[in-house]
C-alpha cells in the first residue's frame, strides 16, 4: 500500500531548494526552518508554491519570537485550529490557485513561493536592513505577510478574530521588534 502522503522535501520538485527573492541575502537560522517547514506544509497540502498561510503557520511553528507574539491572543487556539484544518477542508478552494493580490509588484525569480510569499520574503530582508542589518528574523517576516490585504496569511488571521493590522501596529512598535538578536 503507497502512503497517501507523498515524502516531503523542503526543496523544490526536481531537487532545487526553492530560490529566495535575493540569492545574497541568506535568512536567520530560525528563518530557514521557517522556510523549510513552510515548504514541507505546500508539498504535503498539495500547494504548487508556498504561499503567506504556509509562512504563518510555519513562522507559529517554528519560530519562538512569534510564537510568544500570539500567545497573549485569546484567540490563538483558534487561529492554529484554522491554519490545522488548511489541508482538510478549510483553504481547499486556494490549492491550484496562485496568491497574488496585483498590490505589490511581483518578484518573478523567487522560485516555490507565491508573488505575494515572494514580496514578503523580500519584505523582511529589507525590514530587517532597515533595523541595522544582519539576516531577517521570523518576527520581520511576520511583518511581511500581514501588509497586503490581500494574503492569505491575513484571510485566515481575520477567520480567526485576530486584526492584521493590529498585528503589524504591534510588530512595528519598538519594544516588540530589538534591534539586537538574530
Amino acid at each position: 500500500m503507497q502512503a497517501r502522503i507523498p515524502r516531503q522535501s523542503a526543496q523544490e520538485p526536481g531537487g532545487r531548494p526553492p530560490v529566495l527573492p535575493d540569492n545574497d541575502a541568506r535568512p536567520s537560522a530560525e528563518l530557514a526552518a521557517v522556510l523549510s517547514g513552510a515548504r514541507r506544509r505546500a508539498v504535503r497540502d498539495g500547494d504548487r508554491q508556498i504561499d503567506t498561510a504556509h509562512l504563518l503557520h510555519s513562522l507559529l511553528e517554528s519560530d519562538p519570537e512569534v510564537r510568544d507574539f500570539f500567545d497573549a491572543e485569546p484567540q490563538f487556539a483558534r487561529l492554529l485550529g484554522y491554519l490545522v484544518q488548511r489541508s482538510i477542508g478549510y483553504g481547499l478552494r486556494w490549492q491550484g490557485t496562485v496568491e497574488d493580490s496585483g498590490a505589490v509588484p511581483v518578484v518573478t525569480e523567487a522560485e516555490g513561493f507565491s508573488p505575494l510569499a515572494a514580496g514578503a520574503m523580500e519584505y523582511a530582508r529589507a525590514r530587517a536592513a532597515r533595523r541595522g542589518g544582519g539576516p531577517a528574523r521570523g518576527i520581520d517576516l511576520l511583518a511581511a505577510i500581514v501588509v497586503d490585504p490581500q494574503a492569505r496569511a491575513v484571510e485566515v488571521l481575520g477567520r480567526a478574530g485576530i486584526d492584521a493590522t493590529d498585528v503589524l501596529v504591534r510588530v512595528n512598535r519598538p519594544a516588540a521588534n530589538p534591534v539586537s538578536g538574530t
